[in-house]
């Protein structure tokens, strides 16, 4: 299968879910370019964006674990080739 690059934005707003999306993050490792994550203190969030390379069953195994995990939004763009 075919790789892409994309974008993942994820949207943390239960933090005491935080450890269970850092385990998904770290067993995905190997598609993730990079990582920028936000502390928002002021609205107790953490905002979290991610440069990912893989295959697409890959990339919607890796959100779909992240987006069932309660008080965790996400979204993602791809390449189309």
């Amino acid at each position: 299968m075919e790789k892409r690059i994309g974008v993942v934005g994820i949207v943390v707003e239960d933090l005491e879910n935080s450890s269970k999306v850092n385990n998904i993050l770290h067993s995905f490792a190997s598609i993730i370019v990079g990582r920028m994550g936000i502390p928002y203190k002021e609205k107790n969030i953490s905002v979290i964006s991610l440069i990912v390379d893989g295959t697409s069953d890959n990339i919607s195994a890796m959100t779909g674990k992240l987006g069932k995990i309660e008080g965790v939004n996400v979204k993602s763009a791809m390449t189309r080739k």
